[in-house]
């Protein structure tokens, strides 16, 4: 145990706690909201963009293009996350999401297939990669803003208010496209209904834009600024201590592939796989997907008592446990057993997105936080999670079998069960200002405040 006195820095926090929760909340709600939109209208997409009589073919196609997008995230990783290490945490923010809902309007206002041919699905795919780029600093940026300036036995508690608007943000998107199916043919869908909820995006980003704007800048960062130890070169000395890459690419891979399976592959499964009517396929993922958002607040919560360690084993092995009947559950058809299944998985989620959250900035030391975190974490998206939803489709396709999809979801847990157990340590009340080279020892401050509520 440290015997250091504590140091006033490891006492910062955010001025307004309550502005910047809502400012980075709205933003990221808004980033989600968008890459969320083109995942529920998969199906749609993929019939006016892609040439192809077969639904399953045309969906397929989609996906594949949704998957796309999270090849681009490394770059936006490599873009993004030096910019939060050198000019500030909140102008990667500002940058991120100018360029994901330019991407978004754009995505509304293209031409099908059936006007121009082949251009239109490389021009989705380019606005796909835009939004990839922009999505690589959004989720890891958000997470070291919030939990720099959070107080220290608060710091789950921030980080499930990223968790928890991602899902607020893709369960609007879910009720946005049923209340869209519900009051417009299937005609209209497919002339112009599909493109409502991208247009949509506008007033949205310029409300978001305004808010992180007016943001203050990370208590972390105006430390390593005033002390002249802001990073040159915030690569450098990445491959110095392997272990927090690997274990960010374990935990990432499970936390996005169960993210991406729970929101935006479920919708396409259950039209698609299991035959039921888009309606309520989208009723059924909204409604779970509100609930995990309460679900997040409550892991927080649990996070913070805890630590992070246990919590994030656990979810590694619910996934293992969890996810096959959770499939059957789905795969029946009957209402209530899908709700079920889907809130098995919401319930592993919660767990696993919270825990993934402040494991990534509490792992890397405050001159390379932002650059490590987002290039171990879109590593991990970009070539396990991204193409989740795509491999569960083509795998329930191949075997013929509606189950079949839990196999990679309990694949990629077993392994990062396996990585977790053995190297993850216990991050809990580590000192966020501490940089490279030096011993990131809990803060004594925290153990204080903790004694002391």
């Amino acid at each position: 145990m440290s015997t250091a006195a504590p140091s006033p820095q490891t006492m910062q926090t955010h001025s307004k706690p309550a502005s910047v929760g809502i400012a980075v909340g709205i933003g990221n709600f808004l980033e989600w909201y968008d890459f969320a939109v083109y995942g529920f209208l998969a199906v749609i997409i993929g019939k006016l963009f892609f040439a192809s009589d077969d639904p399953v073919v045309s969906t397929l196609s989609s996906l594949g293009v949704f998957a796309i997008g999270f090849f681009f995230r490394p770059l936006g990783g490599f873009i993004l996350g030096p910019i939060g290490d050198r000019w500030g945490r909140r102008v990667a923010l500002a940058i991120s999401i100018t360029a994901m809902g330019l991407a978004t309007v754009l995505i509304g206002f293209l031409p099908t297939y059936a006007a121009i041919g082949v251009g239109a699905p490389v021009l989705l795919v380019a606005l796909r990669a835009l939004q990839g780029l922009s999505a690589g600093g959004e989720w890891t940026g958000a997470a070291t803003y919030l939990v720099e300036g959070a107080p220290t036995n608060k710091r789950a508690r921030y980080a499930s208010i990223v968790s928890a608007t991602a899902g607020f943000a893709t369960a609007s998107g879910s009720f946005l496209a049923l209340l869209l199916t519900s009051v417009l043919t299937t005609e209209q869908m497919n002339d112009f209904g599909w493109r409502i909820p991208f247009w949509l995006a506008a007033p949205m980003i310029i409300i978001g834009l305004i808010l992180r704007f007016r943001l203050e800048e990370s208590p972390v960062f105006t430390a390593l600024r005033e002390k002249h130890t802001v990073a040159k070169s915030p690569f450098k000395g990445l491959l110095r201590d392997w272990k927090p890459m690997l274990l960010t690419l374990a935990f990432g891979a499970v936390h996005g592939t169960g993210y991406y399976y729970l929101s935006t592959f479920t919708v396409n499964y259950l039209q698609v796989t299991i035959g039921m009517e888009a309606k309520e396929a989208l009723l059924i993922v909204g409604s779970c997907l509100a609930i995990y958002t309460v679900f997040c607040v409550v892991a927080g919560w649990v996070v913070d008592k805890v630590g992070r360690r246990v919590p994030n084993l656990i979810a590694m092995a619910g996934y293992v446990v969890l996810s096959i009947p959770a499939f059957m559950l789905m795969a029946t058809g009957e209402t209530l057993l899908v709700y079920a299944g889907i809130l098995l998985i919401a319930a592993v989620q919660c767990l696993a997105s919270v825990t993934c959250v402040v494991l990534l900035v509490e792992l890397y030391p405050a001159d390379s936080r932002s650059s490590a975190s987002a290039i171990g974490f879109n590593i991990a998206i970009a070539f396990i999670s991204g193409p989740a939803p795509y491999i569960g489709a083509w795998l329930a396709l191949t075997f013929a079998s509606s189950v079949a999809p839990a196999y990679f979801l309990v694949v990629i847990s077993l392994v990062a069960f396996i990585v977790l157990a053995r190297w993850l340590p216990e991050t809990k009340g580590r000192n966020l200002f501490a940089v490279d080279g030096e011993t990131p020892e809990p803060a004594a401050p925290a153990r204080v405040e903790e004694r002391s509520r």
